[in-house]
């Protein structure tokens, strides 16, 4: 309803009116009060030799609260102080001995000429706003003394251009709108809801306990062995059971069981023919740490203990420095990105063919050596053969950037190897592909242990299509002779953009097994609700794979997008959510996810101010596999699922209207089962205008 007369409006514009007027009469003047701080945090220096021990913590506490508030004014001047049209984001009126006094949160500090004005992020008395609410009392330790009082007043604001937009308060949420008036809508918080620990890889208290499958489906009547087929749909198990020789290649949308099919695929060839595929002569090779980790719980589960489940970079590094020990073990972090698109390229496998079938080196580890180097003495000749297999994709000078690198890593890898290591050498990332195909190529199958041959009876790759043919064609390399192998995958979750995978037709035909398998897809998704599926459908535009929209097999709320003006705000926001959440649902599994590790760290650090429960900040695809929030960027989460996710920071800057953010958008969203909220701080991304 319009309201404009609203005591909460008018207090909001004559305080917001106030504070600019202090700002542009006042500006800042640090200097002074730096000036004061500093001399007494001299003072207390000079002090504490001659202070009495039981004085000392005090003394301490008070130089710690001082240093830290020096450090918030230096930080506010060299940030151009508070920014007048836009000075904060929240306001909390406080009560301490009958006295009422009013405190902003903004990104910067400014307490001078009677501004109250904190760093959200910083300021100890900050904590109140994110702890407590509206009518609590509050107790909190700041510097060398306990407030205590109430809060009278806890609000939000969106300020835009010195103008008040909205205020969220407990008596409700006041908008202005493009004319000008302003709305006032009843008390009513958005709510994450719906359905604790009911995602397809149910997260457990205690962690993962092997469940695999689809929710609340029937068993089988028909199944082959004892619980595999469980909770498995006709089109599945049809894949399963597929013959145990040659390629099955699964394709699917997110959330449709690819993961779930192949690994019940490595439990129905060990039950149908265990002498041949024992689980020590199979193995899974996945994208990333965290879904190894999984996996390796979830296939006990199965009934099949000791099957190997690897990360490609972990397996590939580990073989490299078995076959070439003489090698440094340094990898570069500072690749050039044309560097590894070239090296990955599909067009650089000629290069290698090349190079074995034209250069007569011995099938030794030093003869591949040769080669791996040779590949790079004739930028004449790489540049023709690249023109000749994948015309237009490298240009002259792209080339040249190339050479540059190798041509200094070559010469820095030649003198390590004769023993000058002072300078030290490298190896690319994509250099163990590079040196264990050569050696396939040269000398012949990899080995295991001495000269036994690597061979696997099965293999399964998941998330194929950020691997690069030529890692496939390693990994395919080591198969024995009846060459069974499950590739799963789906190019609209293509995020690894140096990997080469263009398409299915065109990454079986450089593997040199295009027409051996058709490549089966899944078009249900099991995991999350008809809105999530449909909005992530959205997202990804014109590279969506078909026109036959996905089934989805229930409602669910719909997809959500909050703004705000500042990062405070929304981990303000996002604190109230999630602890009613957590307290709600104990058994739920949460994840807030950011663009990036800058990012994950601000929101970690203000959820925990906020006091959010069974809070985790994610380091190294380390994922806990147990209820509660864990907060990790959208990049490392390929292969899982929450039951709730929010993606912080949907922003035009995080999130440009390209193929690559497109589908990182849709990895993000399809990770959630029941729930799916976005948040920004600025203007949304261009990839949001359709919804």
């Amino acid at each position: 309803m319009s309201d404009p007369q609203h005591p909460i409006v008018q207090e909001e514009i004559s305080l917001l009116a106030e504070i600019r007027t202090k700002l542009e009469e006042r500006p800042a003047e640090s200097g002074a009060s730096e000036k004061q701080i500093v001399a007494e945090l001299l003072r207390l220096r000079e002090d504490m030799p001659n202070a009495k021990q039981e004085d000392l913590g005090a003394l301490f506490q008070q130089f710690d609260s001082l240093h830290a508030l020096l450090k918030q004014i230096r930080s506010a001047r060299n940030n151009d102080s508070v920014d007048p049209d836009n000075p904060y984001f929240a306001h909390m009126r406080l009560r301490e001995n009958g006295k009422e006094r009013d405190l902003y949160l903004g990104k910067v500090t400014r307490i001078d000429h009677g501004l109250r004005i904190i760093d959200w992020r910083n300021a100890p008395i900050a904590r109140i706003f994110y702890r407590y609410r509206e009518g609590d009392d509050y107790a909190e330790e700041v510097g060398d003394r306990i407030l205590e009082g109430d809060i009278v007043a806890r609000r939000s604001v969106a300020i835009a251009m010195g103008e008040l937009e909205r205020v969220d308060s407990p008596q409700g949420t006041f908008s202005k709108s493009r004319s000008g008036e302003w709305t006032h809508r009843e008390p009513g918080h958005a709510q994450l809801a719906g359905g604790q620990g009911s995602s397809l890889l149910k997260h457990e208290k205690g962690g993962a306990k092997g469940r695999m499958g689809n929710a609340n489906r029937q068993h089988r009547s028909d199944k082959y062995l004892p619980d595999i087929a469980a909770l498995i749909d006709p089109e599945q198990f049809e894949l399963i059971t597929r013959p145990d020789s040659g390629l099955v290649v699964i394709r699917g949308i997110a959330g449709s069981g690819k993961t779930t099919v192949a690994l019940h695929r490595v439990a129905y060839l060990a039950f149908k023919e265990k002498k041949h595929f024992r689980p020590d002569r199979m193995i899974v090779v996945v994208w990333g740490r965290a879904l190894r980790d999984y996996i390796s719980k979830v296939l006990p589960g199965l009934g099949v203990e000791g099957v190997k489940v690897e990360t490609w970079n972990n397996w590939s590094r580990n073989l490299a420095r078995k076959h070439f020990p003489f090698l440094p073990n340094k990898i570069a972090d500072d690749t050039p990105e044309i560097v590894s698109r070239l090296k990955l390229h599909p067009g650089f496998m000629a290069v290698m063919e090349h190079q074995i079938e034209t250069v007569p080196n011995p099938a030794t580890a030093d003869g591949v050596f040769e080669d791996f180097l040779g590949m790079f003495m004739d930028l004449e000749k790489l540049e023709e053969i690249l023109a000749h297999n994948c015309p237009g994709v490298f240009s002259r000078k792209e080339l040249e950037r190339v050479w540059d690198w190798t041509r200094r890593q070559r010469s820095a890898l030649t003198d390590w190897v004769e023993g000058d290591k002072e300078q030290g050498a490298w190896l690319d990332p994509e250099d163990d592909a590079l040196l264990l195909r050569l050696w396939q190529m040269r000398v012949g199958p990899l080995r295991a242990r001495g000269r036994h041959a690597l061979q696997y009876a099965h293999m399964v790759v998941d998330e194929v299509q950020d691997l690069s043919p030529l890692e496939v064609a390693v990994l395919i390399g080591t198969l024995d002779k009846r060459r069974s192998i499950t590739l799963s995958g789906d190019t609209q979750q293509h995020i690894i953009e140096q990997a080469g995978f263009t398409d299915w037709e065109s990454f079986l035909e450089r593997l040199g097994v295009a027409g051996s398998s058709e490549v089966s897809t899944l078009r249900v998704s099991y995991r999350s609700t008809h809105e999530i599926t449909s909005f992530a459908r959205k997202v990804l535009g014109d590279l969506a794979e078909d026109d036959i929209p996905p089934t989805t097999t229930r409602p669910g709320a719909p997809v959500e997008l909050f703004r705000f003006t500042d990062h405070g705000a929304c981990v303000a926001f996002l604190s109230e959510a999630l602890s009613e959440l957590v307290r709600r649902e104990p058994l739920a599994s949460i994840a807030v996810l950011t663009p990036s590790r800058a990012l994950s760290h601000i929101y970690a650090e203000g959820l925990d101010k906020g006091e959010v429960p069974r809070l985790r900040q994610v380091h190294d695809q380390k994922f806990a596999f147990a209820p509660g929030v864990e907060v990790v960027e959208v990049s490392e989460i390929k292969g899982l699922e929450f039951d709730y996710v929010v993606l912080v920071e949907v922003s035009a800057a995080n999130y440009p209207d390209n193929s690559h953010a497109r589908r990182l958008m849709h990895v993000g969203a399809t990770r959630a089962a029941h729930q799916l909220w976005l948040t920004s701080v600025g203007t949304p991304s261009p990839i949001l205008r359709e919804d």
